[in-house]
């Protein structure tokens, strides 16, 4: 027989005045945070920048191209490296790449501020858009399969997020971030963080009893997102 499943831990109930005076001593400390963050923002501005070579050759929907056309005639560019599993069928695909990919969406934002956004994927280019459009992806796609080693320059960690800037015909590489610094691509983990029992992660601090949960990126042995997209038809034998 099935065990009974555990009815999770909960905070403490107080009364309101109590609670409140929790919250805004919180407060104080996400104020610290904010300020913190704005701080490293300012820090990170007044980098300084590396070229690279403008020409370096990616693959999209129009055939050969390059990184500076990648820019679309805007100022920056911001691209996001997506991994590729040759060989592998769609629920085989990185469950991290379509978590984060999938929650960019709206680029109006960035074209008002003379930005572009684009992935790289690592993969070729008509098998890797072909993932893309399965998953209802709008974001300009291009294969990096020939240039990711020289694009990469020695970075392995897991993710890759990289902002260029583009002067005439010159492109320069002004910041990158890898591992947990692509979160910043994922608004549902602010969201979750701000829940009472966050994300569910086994490497959070919580309080006993607490629900821990890894499954959010990868369900029933596929990428999360995949799943609303096949009970949509959108793709047979995927």
């Amino acid at each position: 027989m099935n065990a009974e499943p555990t009815t999770p831990a909960m905070p403490a109930v107080v009364d309101r005045a109590t609670w409140l005076a929790e919250v805004e001593a919180l407060r104080v400390r996400e104020k610290a945070h904010t300020r913190a963050g704005d701080a490293i923002a300012a820090a990170r501005r007044r980098l300084p920048m590396v070229e690279v070579d403008a020409a370096t050759p990616l693959t999209g929907p129009d055939g050969p191209t390059t990184l500076l056309a990648a820019f679309e005639g805007r100022g920056q560019l911001i691209a996001y490296f997506h991994m590729w599993h040759d060989g592998r069928s769609t629920a085989e695909q990185c469950e991290g790449c379509t978590y984060f990919n999938s929650q960019v969406r709206e680029l109006s934002y960035f074209h008002a501020r003379d930005v572009t956004y684009a992935t790289l994927c690592q993969g070729p280019y008509e098998d890797s858009a072909a993932y893309r459009d399965f998953m209802g992806w709008e974001v300009p796609w291009y294969s990096a399969r020939e240039s990711v080693d020289v694009l990469r320059a020695g970075r392995t960690a897991p993710f890759l997020l990289v902002c260029y800037l583009r002067r005439e015909q010159r492109v320069f590489e002004t910041y990158w971030t890898t591992g947990r610094g692509v979160e910043i691509m994922a608004p549902s983990y602010g969201l979750l963080d701000i829940t009472a029992y966050g994300r569910q992660e086994a490497w959070e601090d919580s309080p006993p009893g607490w629900p821990v949960d890894d499954r959010a990126m990868r369900t029933d042995g596929r990428p999360s997102a995949q799943w609303s997209r096949l009970r949509a038809g959108q793709c047979t034998g995927c």
